[in-house]
Formats: structure tokens, C-alpha cells, sequence
């Protein structure tokens, strides 16, 4: 992948920047606020942007919806120190694909980047929970029951899966089908449901009444070896 990063802080990016080469990352641009963050990425075009929330000039939020509107397909990940709620919504809402603290290990890390290398959203551990109760909360607004006639009985069982926060490979396995497949279901439910990400998915289908599914005993097949629905 083709990185930007976003911070201020010079000494950070550097770190930052070192870390993603030996990662076989390619960082092609680096930026010290919010302004030049959009002007790098609609310069050079990046895969991912590594995006700060505190900046000069213009903050990570207000330079992700810029940078969203005028190139959705490429991925934003908050890199942060704020755990604060408003900043998780607000990131969530502009289109950011994840949401991370700057307090991870660099193991946990590593992890969390072939993670988005795989199209997965990421969180920082206790950030997911944040993000699942507060669209609990906001469930209560239904909307009316021909809104989701489109939603086939197989796109709601995975919309349950999605809704716990499980990986694709994990609702193949609990499906028995291939992840290919849950990929396929993945596409069309964003599409019938005008959503851009993961994660508005699984505020939809919390605010919407689909309960999470529990989890089940692993299956005895991998996914790997599942195909078909």
C-alpha cells in the first residue's frame, strides 16, 4: 500500500514512517497539519493515510471528510491519543476506516496494519466497545419494517455477525461458507443500504434492531476450505 501520514509531530511520522517500511509499506508523503494533509492526497494519491485528530490549520477530522469527499475509496485510519467519544463518532461518520491509539504496542500494531492490508475497519481495544454501546443506544430508533425488504434472510445473518464485530474469515467459518461469499454479501448490503463502510453497517444494524449474533463453537471445517453459499 501507498501511505500518507498525518501529524504534526515530526519526530512521530519518523517513527512512523520507519516502521511501515519495514513493514513493506510504501510511505510516499508525509504531512504536518490538517491543510496539506488534504493537498498530499490529492497530490499523490494515496492507498491509506495514517490521520491525526489534533493539527494545525485544519483538524484530522475536518481534513477526512475533505479528503472523503473528493476521493472515497481511499482508506483513513485515525492515529491518535484522544479516546474522547465525540472524536470516535465524528471520525466514524466522516468515513474513517478505524480508529487507533497511540498507546499500542508495536506488535498490536503490526497486527492492525495486514489488518487494514485485508480491507478490515480497526479499532484500539475498548474502542469497538465504545463505538457498539452508543449505537445500542440509538437503536431504539427503528425504522419502518419495508425499509429493509431489500435485506435477504442470508445479508441478515451476516448483519448479525457484523454487528459483534466479527472478521469475514470468521463469518465464513460460522456460516459455512467461503469468505469470497461473505464478501459478495458484504458488497450488496453496503449497496441496498447506501452505507460507504464497515463500520456504518454495524451502527445500522444495531440502530435498526439485528442483535448481534452470539458466538458459536468453532466449526470442525476451516473457511478456507468452504466454498459456495
Amino acid at each position: 500500500m501507498r501511505v500518507l501520514l498525518a501529524d504534526d509531530h515530526g519526530l512521530f511520522r519518523a517513527g512512523l514512517a520507519s516502521l511501515l517500511k519495514a513493514w513493506g509499506l510504501k510511505v510516499v508523503g508525509e504531512a504536518a497539519n490538517g491543510k496539506e494533509a488534504v493537498e498530499k492526497a490529492r497530490e499523490l494519491a494515496p492507498d491509506l493515510i495514517f490521520m491525526d485528530v489534533s493539527m494545525p490549520e485544519m483538524n484530522g477530522l475536518d481534513a477526512t471528510r475533505a479528503i472523503k469527499a473528493e476521493s472515497p475509496d481511499t482508506k483513513i485510519v485515525i492515529l491518535t491519543v484522544s479516546d474522547d467519544d465525540h472524536d470516535l463518532f465524528d471520525a466514524i461518520k466522516s468515513g474513517a476506516e478505524g480508529y487507533l491509539l497511540k498507546n499500542l504496542r508495536e506488535e498490536e500494531f503490526e497486527d492492525l496494519v495486514d489488518r487494514i492490508g485485508r480491507g478490515e475497519p480497526v479499532m484500539s481495544p475498548g474502542i469497538a466497545k465504545k463505538l457498539l454501546v452508543e449505537f445500542a443506544r440509538l437503536k431504539k430508533d427503528r425504522e419502518p419494517p419495508e425499509a429493509t425488504a431489500g435485506i435477504t434472510d442470508r445479508e441478515r445473518d451476516v448483519l448479525q455477525h457484523v454487528a459483534r464485530g466479527t472478521t469475514n474469515r470468521e463469518i465464513a467459518a460460522a456460516l459455512f461458507i467461503s469468505e469470497n461469499t461473505v464478501n459478495f454479501h458484504m458488497k450488496n448490503i453496503l449497496s441496498k443500504l447506501h452505507l460507504r463502510n464497515r463500520a456504518e453497517v454495524v451502527g445500522w444494524a444495531l440502530e435498526h434492531g439485528i442483535s448481534p449474533h452470539r458466538p458459536a463453537p468453532d466449526p470442525i471445517k476451516s473457511a478456507d476450505s468452504l466454498t459456495g453459499d
